[in-house]
């Protein structure tokens, strides 16, 4: 017990002197810390005394650059200033001196004003003066006039309006002379010009459509490889004949002209049908009336087909559009129609060509022109079926499908049966004149063509004197050359009259004939 007692006074001890030391030892940290600080404290304090003496020597430097750069800058500011006002008075001494100039000018110009006023009030009254000169003798002038016209009027014994209107007629007769003559001579100038422009577009219409001189005809014989065939082609009491023009509608003409069957109708194009059925019919041989009818079916079909291929070729080669069905037909039915050995849908196309380059020419529509001059001759497709001319058939079968008005007048007056109401008519009729009468379109044109040139230069032979004579211009002029010894220009001129006299009475021709006399004198000489 007392151990223990012993032990726990050790431990309290050793504890006290513990608690004594920490004591101690804080109270020596504290002084050492107090300490610290006021050192710190002391050395900011002599930190912040330098770093405000620093200040103030920097703001003193600070201070005196910008005292500095302030004397700079006003020195150079009272510099600019004093420029400144020297080119300002160099300006106010130059303005001063150009407007002392200007009113130097200006008192020159007063004075130059004042001496010409001087001048007009002289001139003024000269001017006064000169008109009351003139009023003066302007009165003079009316008494002596008036009494002139009353010496006038005793002398005539009329009285004033009796020679106003005397005067008067007289001049509106020499007015009405002088304006006929004016209007003769337009209305001359007018027919000349009009004249040589129409030739003019015609020829070129005719250079630019240049087609050829032959044209297709249908023909109406069928070749036989024999007499025997001709029987067969007549058959039994005649029974293949008759079967066959019942079907095709046309003569079938078996005469003694050896290789050849006659095919004869006035229907075009049954006369076509006609003839391709009987070649196929000798080309196969078995000819009876069922074979006959189950042919001429066939070819009929074939034949319609081509005819409305040919139309719609036709169509599209004149690059006409927009027509009927029924109006493609009947222009392929005028390829199997011809007039004077001229086919009539080739007619009909380079009627359309020429309409169309007479109208470009004119400054018309080429197109409206083309349609009309491919439509004209239509009524040709159905003139043998209707009563009535092909111009009425072809005016009153194109109204029904809605043609413009100058279509149906140009189909209708090509020939002059209806009067013209648009000018695509009369270009019509001058383009089919052109395709009809042209050298070469026609069989008996061709003909009659070289037979009148050939009249026409015997008729110039005949002349006495004439040496040598030439038809040129298709016809249309005949150039004559006389023996300048024989004849003399009086009797060139009367040869030249005769000539013409001559073809009036003995030729038919279209237009007019140019008759040129041409006398030469050649004098030649040869020195040696």
């Amino acid at each position: 017990m007392a151990l223990l007692l012993q032990l726990d006074s050790s431990a309290l001890n050793r504890a006290a002197a513990g608690a004594v030391g920490a004591v101690i030892g804080a109270a020596g940290f504290y002084l050492l810390r107090r300490f610290w600080d006021r050192a710190r404290l002391q050395a900011a304090r002599e930190e912040a005394e330098r770093t405000i003496n620093q200040a103030k020597a920097d703001a003193e430097v600070v201070v005196q650059k910008a005292e500095v750069e302030a004397k700079k800058q006003y020195i150079e500011r009272q510099e600019q200033l004093r420029k400144e006002g020297d080119q300002m008075r160099a300006e106010l001494k130059e303005t001063e001196r150009r407007l002392a100039k200007r009113e130097d000018n200006l008192e020159s110009k007063l004075d130059t004003l004042d001496t010409k006023e001087r001048n007009l009030e002289q001139q003024q009254s000269k001017l006064n003066e000169r008109q009351k000169t003139l009023d003066e003798l302007e009165a003079e002038a009316e008494a002596l006039r008036r009494q002139r016209r009353e010496q006038l009027l005793e002398l005539s014994g009329y009285t004033e309006d009796q020679a106003r209107r005397t005067v008067l007629d007289l001049l509106r007769q020499e007015l009405e002379h002088e304006q006929a003559e004016m209007v003769e001579k337009s209305v001359t100038t007018a027919k000349d010009e009009a004249a040589r422009r129409s030739r003019e577009i015609i020829l070129t219409a005719i250079q630019r459509y240049a087609a050829e001189h032959t044209a297709e005809s249908t023909v109406s014989t069928v070749d036989i490889p024999s007499d025997d065939m001709k029987g067969r082609v007549i058959g039994r009491e005649g029974r293949n004949i008759r079967a066959f023009e019942k079907a095709t509608g046309v003569d079938v003409i078996v005469d003694d002209t050896p290789g050849v069957v006659l095919v004869s109708s006035f229907n075009p194009v049954r006369k076509e049908v006609a003839r391709i059925a009987l070649e196929r019919l000798i080309q196969d041989g078995r000819i009876h009336p069922g074979r006959i009818e189950e042919l001429v079916e066939l070819v009929g079909k074939e034949v319609e087909e081509e005819i409305l291929e040919a139309g719609k070729r036709a169509a599209v080669e004149a690059s006409v559009g927009g027509l009927h069905r029924r109006q493609l037909d009947l222009l392929g039915r005028l390829r199997y129609r011809t007039s004077y050995g001229q086919n009539v849908l080739r007619h009909s196309l380079e009627v359309a060509f020429l309409c169309q380059a007479i109208a470009d020419e004119l400054g018309l529509d080429g197109r409206l022109a083309r349609r009309c001059g491919l439509l004209h001759d239509i009524g040709k497709a159905i003139d043998h079926e209707k009563e009535g001319g092909h111009p009425k058939l072809g005016a009153d079968f194109c109204r029904k499908f809605s043609e413009r008005v100058e279509v149906l007048n140009a189909i209708e007056g090509h020939h002059g049966d209806v009067p013209a109401t648009s000018p695509y008519t009369p270009i019509v009729m001058a383009a089919d004149a052109i395709s009809a009468a042209r050298p070469g379109s026609r069989r008996e044109s061709l003909e009659r063509y070289i037979q009148r040139l050939q009249q026409l230069e015997e008729i110039a032979k005949q002349q006495r004197g004439v040496t040598e004579a030439f038809a040129i211009q298709a016809g249309r002029e005949i150039r004559v050359i006389v023996d300048a010894k024989k004849v003399d220009d009086a009797v060139a001129e009367k040869i030249s009259r005769d000539i013409a006299k001559e073809i009036e009475d003995n030729l038919t021709y279209p237009g007019e004939i140019k008759v040129t006399v041409l006398r030469e004198l050649r004098a030649v000489a040869k020195a040696r």
